[in-house]
Formats: C-alpha cells, structure tokens, sequence
C-alpha cells in the first residue's frame, strides 16, 4: 500500500503535464464560441457544423497515426506536435478570412486534437499507479477541464476588448507555451524507435482496438451531446440574449472540474461500469434540461448537469480503457476511445446543425435527439454490466 501514496501520482511532471495540458486546452477552446459568427460574417453561416465537424474530422482520421507513434517514438514528441498545430493555425486564422480557406483551416487545426490528448493519457498512464489511474484521469482532466472553461470566457472578452485578430494570436501564444513545458519533460516510453517510414503503416488494430470495444462504443454514443453543445450553444446563448457566447462553457466545464476528481476515485474503488452508468444518466437529463430551457437560467442550469456529466465520464471512460489495454498497445487503445469520441462529436456536430437550421423553434429537436443517443449509451452500458454480474455469480 505505501508505494501507492500520494506522492507517486503528484509529481513535477504529472503537473508540467497538466499545465501543459491547460495551456493546449485554453488554446483551441478559446476560438469555439466566437467562430460560429465569424463564418456568418464571411457569408458561412450555413456551415456552422463544419468548424467542430471538420476539426473532429481530421482529429479522428489521425489517432490510428498518433497512436502508432505513441508506442513508437514517444509520448512527448506526440504531443509537442499537437500544440505545434495549434500555434501554426492561431498565426493562419487572420489571413484565412473567406468561407473555403477558413473550412480548410479548421481541417488542418483537428491534428492538433488528434496527437496531444493521445499522447498525454498516454503519458499519464505510464507514470501512475494502475489502482488509481481513475483518480489520475481525473485530475488531470482537471487541468484540461480548467483550460475548456478559462479559454471560451477569456476567449469572448479578448474578442470584445480587441479584435477577432488578437483572440487568434492569443491562442497562438498559449499553444508555445504549452510546447515549452513539454520540450523540458522526461520520456516514458522505454524501448523508442526512430521514426521512419515504417512507423506510418497501419494495421486495422492500429485503427480500431477490439480489447477497449466497450468504452469505446459508450464514448461514441455519449459524445454525440458534446458536438451539439460545442455547435449550437452559441446561437442559443444569442437567442437568450447572453452577450458573452462563453457563459455556458464556463459553467459546464465549472461544474465538470468539481466531480472529476471525486467520479475517477470512485470508480477505482466500485468499478467503471456503476459510474459510467451514474454519468450516462445524468447526461440525458442535461439534454433534457437544455432542450426546454427558455430563460438563460435555465439554459446555465443545463450546462451545470451537463458538466457533471462529463466530469463523471470523462476520466472514467479514459481509465476503462486504459485498464484493457497493455503496455504494449497503450497508444493505439488511447487512439481506438478517441476515434469514437471524435466521431460522436463530429457526427453530433453535423447532424445537431442540420437539425437546427437556424431556426431557434428547433433548438428542443436538437438537444432531445442527443439525449436519445445518450440513451442508447446508457443501456448498453447495463446490459454488460448486467451481463458481467451474472457471469461473476457463475463463477
């Protein structure tokens, strides 16, 4: 028990890692709520489920890669090179200023979330204890989750204050910083190898991992409610008469900050399945509440529940895949979960803004849609525990 005390998970480079990870966070979260209005500026606004779409697009498309080189080359260098993508396209965002440039921008940002959060659950995994990964997940989704609500609030004033301009460069500046810290950490992976050509040759497993099916499947069903938030909060935090588009980020990702912690060491303790089914639960109700909210209180009030919501998922989801994987095939597990998260974002992204039309008489057809995926979620994550009880009283 002594070898599993505190100090082995708070170490100074499990907190360069969340500062890193802070800073990597703040940087692309920062652009989300001010985006969907520059496109309508440009004459876009037709395509406001392309700027999360086609960022998880890319994201997605490259984890089989990040997670190939995870376990090849490196966790650090995985990451610096997700932060290098945010700190190139914070410097492009000025000079794309028309509707096709600007969508082919938001392509290229996607590999930025595509390599960093691969390499760094990976990073996190090597350095901590494996009875008590959960509590590691989630503090330092912690870190993340600080980032997520700091970077849109901060984000809409340095827009108002300044200029769309100065926001860009901004994130820019946030992203360097966060590839200094990494540029200063120690390795994990023991036996590395270089990188050659043959690193970039994938195998089916190396794009889908059928060890880590289960939370990945959640992942993707649960996700779908995050592409609509990222997507259509905006316009109904302006059809609300919120002027700060950042308000309901902040108070989900606030709310999502004070459970990680307590929701990864519990399911350390009782299982992953009783929690993820705790978070799946909660999560339809955030849905639900959103879907009738006619008052910015009520709006707030959803993303709240829907902050405890992926505060409980979140690290849980991260530490059940992490607990099917081995050490071996740790990056392209990490990968496999994150695949499915990009795609329930991305697919949840496209289909809430076809769903919504711009019309604000559809904002409740959105957010109850998610909630049924959510659903879907949720009972499949019953049956198997259902399913896992059963055989442990066979056996």
């Amino acid at each position: 028990m002594q070898s599993t005390a505190s100090p082995s998970i708070f170490t100074t480079q499990f907190w360069l890692l969340g500062l890193s990870s802070f800073l990597f966070s703040s940087s692309f979260n920062m652009l989300i709520p001010e985006l969907p209005g520059y496109l309508s500026q440009m004459g876009g606004g037709d395509y406001k489920g392309a700027i999360i779409g086609l960022f998880t697009l890319t994201a997605g498309l490259s984890r089989p890669f990040s997670g190939r080189l995870t376990d090849r080359i490196g966790r650090v260098p995985v990451m610096a090179f997700g932060s290098l993508v945010c700190f190139v396209c914070g410097l492009l965002y000025p000079v794309f200023t028309t509707v096709m440039p600007f969508l082919l921008l938001r392509l290229v940002h996607g590999f930025s979330t595509g390599f960093k959060p691969t390499g760094t659950a990976a990073y996190v995994a090597d350095i901590v204890p494996a009875n008590r990964r959960g509590e590691a997940m989630g503090i330092h989704g912690m870190c993340m989750g600080v980032g997520s609500a700091f970077g849109p609030a901060v984000g809409s004033m340095i827009s108002q204050a300044f200029s769309l301009n100065g926001l860009f460069y901004t994130s820019s500046v946030f992203a360097l910083l966060s590839i200094a810290i990494l540029m200063n950490m120690k390795e994990t992976l023991v036996e590395k190898q270089p990188l050659s050509r043959e690193a970039f040759k994938l195998s089916w497993r190396d794009i889908f991992e059928p060890d880590v099916f289960s939370p990945a499947l959640i992942t993707f069903l649960c996700y779908f409610s995050f592409g609509a938030v990222a997507t259509i909060t905006p316009d109904f935090s302006e059809h609300l008469g919120l002027q700060n588009k950042g308000y309901y980020f902040m108070v989900f990702t606030i709310s999502s900050i004070l459970v990680r912690i307590f929701a990864g060491k519990i399911s350390d303790q009782h299982g992953r399945m009783p929690v993820t089914i705790v978070g799946a639960a909660i999560l339809i109700a955030s849905m639900i509440i959103t879907g009738y909210a006619d008052t910015a209180f009520l709006f707030l009030a959803g993303g709240a529940v829907f902050g405890i919501s992926m505060g409980i998922l979140s690290p849980v989801l991260s530490a059940w895949t992490v607990d099917l994987s081995g050490d071996h095939n740790r990056g392209r597990s990490i990968a496999t979960m994150y695949i499915c998260l990009e795609a329930g974002i991305g697919i949840g992204a496209f289909l809430s803004a076809a769903l919504f039309a711009n019309k604000p008489s559809n904002l409740p057809l959105v957010f109850f849609s998610m909630a049924g995926f959510a659903a879907a979620g949720l009972i499949y994550t019953v049956f198997i525990y259902q399913q896992k009880k059963r055989q442990s009283r066979v056996i």
